[in-house]
């Protein structure tokens, strides 16, 4: 199946075509079309549900349980991060696969679910 960002676009106010271009939002990158002529933006409707789900999930603060297991300790992480995470990133077919963590201050530890490497 196609996506519609593959597909030309005019502008409704100018009469002209528009570019491909994207932007950074939080971090997110949002696919766009953009009318050179008069500045206008449109966004790429799956990318804006994507970002709108993220902020959703951004607002919200998890309570979880730490655990001791062997010599290490766990953390539970909530289905709708996990979830979240499976459609933003298609590679998550191993759920045994690494993630990247780091404490960044004395009461802050950051998980990266990929590598920017």
């Amino acid at each position: 199946m196609a996506d519609i960002y593959e597909t030309k676009i005019l502008c409704n106010n100018c009469n002209k075509e528009t570019s491909k271009d994207y932007i950074i939002r939080d971090g997110f990158k949002i696919r766009v079309w953009e009318c050179k002529q008069c500045g206008r933006i449109w966004e790429h409707p799956g990318d804006k549900q994507n970002y709108d789900n993220f902020a959703k999930m951004k607002g919200k603060t998890y309570r979880v349980k730490l655990r001791l297991v062997g010599n290490s300790y766990t953390v539970s992480i909530p289905r709708e991060i996990i979830e979240f995470e499976r459609e933003m990133i298609k590679e998550f077919e191993k759920m045994d696969r690494l993630i990247r963590m780091s404490l960044e201050e004395p009461e802050k530890l950051s998980l990266f679910f990929y590598d920017e490497d």
